[in-house]
């Protein structure tokens, strides 16, 4: 039973990674209409800048976390500004090359700037405490408080402020938007900077647990993209929930049945998930 116990933990700390980076994936794409590949590249570089900010600069975990999520935030903008705006959003092939192009480009950088090397985060809450006769470190548990801060924040950000109905509108009907006078192009900056951010958070948060290398972010997309499937194209509660299930599932799994098939774990659940309700868990539509 405390095996069990343990690894849902592990699962709760896998899956507030998932969720980030799925949440703003499916902001993106409730925007473009079209998965953004380039978002594991987001989530790569946003662990090399707050490792780089801890080591080259150093300043403190939190500091190095908030200069990642501006870095990549702006990098986030930019990639939107000078690629995606240019595209026509009715034609999704061009854009979806353009993503894999610019994926491929930021790994690359990554590779010649830091080296393609593995390398670990030392975090400042590193130590283990006993939690209802578990031991877990604080490290784990802060990804899970810190996540689910970040999910309420966004959740009060989309309905409380003008500039989240401007994106819950422009996700429902993308003409009618324009007709009341919402700026497209501002919406478009807002939510691929609010997507960068949160995949930067992410991979903070997570890389005193995991190794930082330039290829981290190609797994993490991947499944990003399972769980937005599973929970609904679109779907912010989807993304949420899938992130969560997908976490638990992998963790369960890896335990129970073998380390070596936790990776499979994702796409097994998607087609289970797709042939009991092809439409994914929650209607389409960002909410």
């Amino acid at each position: 039973m405390e095996l069990l116990f343990q690894q849902l933990l592990n699962g709760l700390t896998i899956g507030s990674v998932y969720s980030l980076v799925a949440l703003g994936l499916t902001l993106v794409f409730g925007i473009l209409h079209v998965p953004n590949f380039a978002h594991g590249a987001l989530y790569m570089v946003g662990a090399y800048i707050a490792l780089t900010a801890m080591t080259a600069l150093g300043v403190s975990y939190w500091i190095a976390i908030l200069i990642a999520v501006l870095f990549v935030a702006f990098v986030s903008v930019l990639m939107e500004r000078i690629v995606f705006s240019r595209l026509d959003p009715k034609d999704p092939l061009p854009i979806m090359i353009a993503a894999i192009g610019i994926l491929f480009f930021l790994e690359s950088l990554a590779q010649y700037t830091w080296g393609s090397q593995y390398q670990r985060m030392i975090t400042p809450y590193g130590d283990s405490i006993q939690i209802f006769g578990l031991t877990v470190t604080i490290q784990r548990i802060l990804v899970i408080v810190a996540a689910v801060i970040l999910m309420v924040l966004l959740h009060l950000f989309l309905t409380k402020t003008m500039t989240g109905a401007a994106i819950i509108a422009m996700s429902q009907n993308r003409n009618g938007a324009f007709l009341v006078g919402i700026h497209s192009s501002r919406v478009a900056m807002m939510t691929f900077a609010i997507a960068g951010g949160l995949a930067a958070a992410a991979a903070a948060l997570s890389a005193p647990i995991n190794l930082v290398f330039p290829s981290m972010g190609n797994l993490v997309i991947m499944k990003a993209f399972v769980i937005i499937i599973i929970g609904g194209m679109g779907s912010i509660p989807g993304a949420i929930i899938g992130g969560y299930i997908l976490g638990m599932a992998e963790s369960l799994g890896a335990t129970y049945l073998s380390t070596d098939y936790k990776d499979l774990i994702a796409f097994f659940l998607l087609v289970l998930i797709l042939t009991l309700k092809p439409t994914g868990l929650f209607a389409k539509g960002v909410k």
